[in-house]
């Protein structure tokens, strides 16, 4: 049975290339217009940040977090953890990431989000998209980063891409969780007074569920920068460069040093877009 079973192997892999070459046969203007318009938002994004003088965008990034959080803790920590970046020397190398992660994070919540208030509304969408979101999170990322290289080629579209699809089950999952958790009372209370769907949905279960909503961005952010390194293997630019770098030199220092500002961007962002819940001060 089992030299059978080898004898006629399913050609799987043949399927796909296939149908990676069909598409590049037949849409290849579609996918080169694509990854132009990416490159040019992501990069020009960049551009404009670094363009700002990196202490007075510091100062923006402060007083952005005390008008969300009305927290001085966390505008210090934000002064000193930049400032320590840059003296580290990898303050562009941190915006570039930045501005990656940026528009990974709001592909996934665009997409995610309302994925995840259908599958809560509809039994037969969860459970249909349980197997794919469990293979998106568990198959190697450099499965799918082949294709994706081969379709937009190097740079930093393949690995926004990527980014994407190994980060959008978390907020699918959560929001389906939050808008599933709403109480029950809390809707028919809603619908006693005449509400419609799309009010109780944005007055009653979005606000409700807001909390694992918000946790899903934040465990996008994350598993985002976990994409780092992967994305710097294709030629996206950002910290995880120098730490290929530092890899194939064996270079301990210029390693930990790029390693300790992914680090420091990481609880940056997890803090100013972590919701406080109900026993947090």
């Amino acid at each position: 049975m089992q030299q059978w079973l080898e004898d006629n192997k399913l050609p799987l892999g043949k399927w796909i290339k296939s149908l990676v070459d069909y598409l590049l046969d037949n849409g290849a203007f579609v996918f080169d217009a694509f990854a132009d318009a990416l490159k040019f938002l992501i990069v020009g994004m960049s551009d404009a940040m670094l363009w700002v003088p990196a202490l007075a965008l510091i100062a923006l990034f402060a007083i952005g977090a005390w008008f969300t959080h009305r927290s001085w803790k966390l505008c210090a920590m934000i002064v000193f953890s930049l400032l320590l970046v840059i003296n580290l020397g990898y303050w562009e190398e941190t915006v570039r990431t930045f501005a990656l992660i940026l528009f990974a994070t709001a592909t996934c919540v665009i997409i995610g989000v309302p994925l995840g208030i259908a599958a809560a509304h509809r039994p037969w969408l969860n459970s249909a998209m349980r197997p794919l979101l469990d293979l998106m999170q568990t198959i190697p990322t450099f499965v799918y980063l082949i294709p994706t290289m081969i379709m937009f080629g190097l740079g930093v579209v393949p690995g926004l891409i990527s980014t994407v699809i190994f980060a959008v089950p978390a907020p699918i999952r959560l929001t389906s969780l939050g808008i599933s958790g709403v109480p029950k009372p809390l809707i028919e209370a809603g619908e006693a007074f005449g509400a419609t769907k799309s009010q109780i949905l944005w007055k009653i279960e979005i606000p409700y569920a807001m909390p694992n909503i918000m946790a899903g961005v934040t465990q996008c952010i994350m598993l985002s920068l976990s994409m780092v390194v992967i994305a710097a293997m294709v030629g996206a630019p950002g910290l995880g460069v120098p730490v290929l770098r530092a890899l194939n030199t064996v270079n301990i220092a210029k390693g930990f040093e790029a390693g300790l500002a992914i680090v420091v961007v990481a609880i940056l962002l997890d803090r100013v877009f972590r919701v406080k819940t109900h026993g947090e001060n």
